[in-house]
């Protein structure tokens, strides 16, 4: 045998077990069936490798679900207090909420005017001073509400502070027996040690006293435990008043960019219109909530805030009002009737540009008469809204009429009645509508009447008054005992099968 044959048949036989069994397929790199021979890196492996990270849960879907609603329903509410406040119908929470609305990061710029730097309503503290017992049991629900929602750090100290003080408003209201009055009597002692406090010497002394109601220590419990409760209302004090002090100055550099003079004039007024109305009128200085008006704005020149304090302060605070003793009790009397279940206060008091001024305001001092008006909000109805809507999910409230209530108790001819006048602008005639789909025209209803009083004007809805005798929805126009009263409700159009 060819000795080069024997060496390759020996050599073979020798090997060790073969690399490849014959029975297999053959590798072939162009087949995608067959695995690659190279290795592939670790990090494209990773990325190809489907994994449940890349996919949310049925768990993560509904969380991520709830905190978008969550934070639609904010937005809309925020939203609602604006149009509110803007309009002069404003309930205590949308004050608050307005307040934040300077210093809120997380707000849709799309959603301010330009006018709202202009409107000054009163601080958190004076809305809760002047509120019942009653009305600060639904403003706590309606802070918890926004606390719920926000997500905001910032926020959400607000709302806590605010929901602190309402509920040692509250407390302040309605003691508890001999001893919540006994307690009373010691506030004052303990007021008067927390109160020139800063915020951080208030976190150092909770600390301290915490540490000492902990301790074994004879102590007396029940003074440092009140002790501990007035040090976190003062506490939630400092707090909202810093918080406060941010929004006020964020406003007022808006202001700055928008009408410089006219932020020099909110920055000294501050200061000085309690002051100025508490020497005015002899009593506590009542909440300030005047509209500061731009020249040449449409903005009202009065904001509803009767809902803050309806006892014993005014909705605009002017320099000629009306101060004297017989208004102030006919202006209680009529806030002692109170509110209907579908009634706001209406406060959206405008400058009348046709005005001019009394021939006898050289012989009398003008006074701005005082009001308590109410608006009448319902639900209207119509094919439209019976087809998109129902009692569960209703419609927007929309206005069906006013109650008008202007006091004129220091008359100087009292033979004449003070009378009304309807003021259309532009031109626009009775039944005329200069409003876009889906909007409604709105007029001037300036109040007239003789000396000592000044003409005042409000904005109001345009639409055919219903001067029926019902008793619900009748019409009432008179002069009695000092006070114009007219009350009138907008004619409902029925449509016929």
């Amino acid at each position: 045998m060819d000795p080069a044959r024997r060496a390759m048949i020996e050599g073979h036989r020798s090997s060790g077990p073969r690399d490849r069994d014959i029975t297999s397929p053959r590798r072939d790199p162009n087949n995608r069936i067959t695995k690659p021979t190279h290795q592939r890196p670790a990090r494209l492996a990773a990325e190809s490798k489907p994994t449940h990270g890349n996919y949310l849960s049925q768990d993560d879907l509904s969380r991520q679900f709830v905190a978008d609603e969550d934070k639609f329903v904010l937005k809309q509410s925020k939203r609602k207090a604006d149009i509110r406040v803007r309009e002069g119908r404003a309930k205590p929470i949308d004050f608050l909420a307005f307040n934040l609305r300077f210093i809120d990061a997380g707000r849709d710029p799309f959603d301010d005017e330009d006018g709202d730097p202009s409107i000054q309503v009163p601080s958190p503290e004076d809305i809760l001073k002047h509120l019942s017992e009653a009305q600060l049991k639904e403003l706590d629900e309606d802070i918890k509400s926004y606390q719920v929602l926000e997500t905001n750090a910032t926020n959400k100290e607000y709302w806590k502070a605010l929901l602190a003080l309402s509920n040692d408003r509250r407390q302040k209201l309605n003691p508890r027996g001999p001893e919540g009055r006994a307690v009373n009597s010691v506030a004052s002692d303990i007021d008067k040690i927390l109160e020139p406090k800063t915020y951080e010497q208030l976190e150092a002394l909770e600390k301290q006293i915490r540490a000492k109601l902990r301790s074994d220590e004879p102590i007396d419990t029940d003074y440092w435990e009140e002790l501990l409760k007035s040090l976190l209302v003062w506490k939630a004090k400092a707090q909202l008043k810093k918080i406060y002090n941010s929004i006020t100055d964020a406003r007022l550099h808006l202001l700055q960019q928008q009408n410089p003079e006219l932020a020099d004039v909110v920055a000294t007024g501050q200061g000085s219109t309690n002051t100025a109305a508490a020497s005015s009128s002899g009593d506590k200085a009542p909440a300030t909530d005047s509209v500061v008006k731009q020249p040449g704005s449409t903005a009202p020149a009065a904001s509803a805030s009767a809902s803050v304090a309806p006892a014993n302060t005014r909705f605009a605070q002017i320099a000629t009002e009306d101060f004297s003793q017989t208004t102030k009790a006919l202006y209680e009397r009529e806030v002692a009737r109170g509110i209907g279940e579908n009634e706001e206060i209406f406060a959206a008091e405008e400058a009348d540009p046709s005005a001019a001024k009394p021939k006898w305001a050289d012989k009398y001092r003008p006074r701005k008469p005082r009001y308590f008006n109410r608006v009448q909000m319902g639900y209207e109805w119509n094919k439209y809204n019976q087809t998109h809507y129902d009692h569960d999910n209703p419609p927007p409230k929309v206005v069906q009429g006013y109650k008008f209530n202007i006091f004129y108790p220091d008359l100087i001819d009292k033979t004449k009645a003070p009378t009304y006048k309807i003021i259309r602008e532009h031109g626009r005639r009775r039944g005329e509508t200069f409003a876009p789909a889906g909007e409604e025209d709105t007029c001037l209803i300036r109040f007239i009447a003789g000396p000592p009083y000044e003409d005042i004007a409000f904005r109001i809805v345009d639409r055919e008054w219903d001067y029926s005798a019902k008793k619900d929805r009748g019409f009432k126009s008179s002069f009695d005992k000092g006070i114009l009263q007219l009350h009138f409700q907008f004619k409902k159009i029925y449509y016929r099968k």
